[in-house]
């Protein structure tokens, strides 16, 4: 018998609920239709037609709580809420403690995408071979003797760069690194 009352319960919550839904998209229809007649209207017809003052003379203590309802057009209500923030001291107190007055943009490039080397699947692979391509060009012995033979290089900044150069095609021998293992070391008995 329960499983019934359940069946009926839920018909008559599905009932209410379509009710609820037609009365709303009711509404809905009727607040496009008054927001379509007001769209064509200024906005000295727009107030004289609702009833509300202009929201540019409102001060501290007014009522501004008329122009949040949803008949009042977006742009209004933004004008009279920005009256409120300056005509109260304590609503227009920036502070600095709110997250969203930094602006995080300072620091980036804009909106624009940003390009780089990285492909998918090889990363930044394209740019690493560049790079050592430039080395091995710099140490090839050819680059050597050119900057060698130049007579109007002899500073002391070629002569060490040449010494440096020299110095890397030699090479260095490193010893291999011994391997690392654990010790553990145990005192007393253990059985």
């Amino acid at each position: 018998m329960t499983k019934i009352l359940s069946t009926w319960s839920r018909r008559r919550a599905a009932v209410a609920a379509e009710a609820e839904a037609e009365a709303l998209a009711a509404e809905q229809a009727l607040l496009e239709r008054e927001q379509a007649e007001l769209c064509e209207k200024t906005d000295e017809e727009i107030l004289e037609a609702l009833g509300l003052p202009d929201p540019d003379s409102l001060v501290q203590g007014d009522d501004f709580k008329v122009f949040l309802s949803k008949a009042v057009p977006a742009h209004l209500r933004k004008r009279a809420l920005r009256t409120l923030w300056r005509s109260n001291p304590v609503l227009a107190c920036v502070d600095g403690l709110n997250d969203y007055d930094d602006d995080y943009l300072t620091g980036s490039f804009g909106q624009d995408p940003i390009k780089t080397t990285y492909q998918v699947g090889k990363g930044m692979l394209a740019h690493l071979l560049e790079v050592e391509r430039q080395k091995e060009a710099a140490l090839t012995p050819a680059a050597i003797e050119e900057v060698a033979a130049e007579p109007e290089c002899e500073t002391p900044e070629v002569e060490a760069f040449v010494a440096v150069v020299e110095d890397a095609q030699e090479p260095m021998e490193e010893p291999m690194p011994t391997p690392r293992r654990m010790q553990f070391q145990f005192e007393g008995d253990l059985a």
